[in-house]
């Protein structure tokens, strides 16, 4: 079973947030990064660029396809983890850790799950 901390936000899309001194942190999951195997390149997007809740901010590209990462909520980026671009491996290591953005203005949040939520999801999606 993958490693859902329980003081984490989810979507059904994989990703995690968390606030953090008035901004919000998103990463991808555990079970994400597990899904996807081994994260070869990471393409994020520019600090002071507008994302949109439910629209993709960046791509992963794994040894077995490229998928988009989707935003939680609306607002600025604020930050971007400079370290994945040169050590995308980081996410597998390190999911929770390995954050991709930070955006502050943050609104207009997504369908946001709790662990118990999110654990649901990854069940149905294992069954599948």
């Amino acid at each position: 079973m993958a490693n859902i901390p329980a003081e984490l936000k989810y979507t059904k899309s994989h990703e995690w947030l968390k606030e953090e001194d008035g901004l919000v942190v998103v990463g991808l999951t555990d079970f994400a990064a597990n899904a996807l195997g081994d994260i070869v390149f990471i393409n994020l997007p520019q600090v002071g660029d507008e994302v949109t809740a439910g629209e993709s901010f960046a791509d992963v590209e794994s040894v077995k396809a490229v998928s988009d990462v989707y935003s939680p909520v609306s607002g600025r980026v604020a930050e971007i983890n400079e370290a994945l671009l040169d050590a995308p491996e980081r996410v597998n290591q390190d999911p929770y850790g390995a954050w991709f953005i930070k955006i502050e203005g943050a609104a207009g949040a997504e369908e946001l799950l709790d662990a118990a939520a999110y654990e649901a999801v990854c069940a149905a999606e294992e069954e599948a």
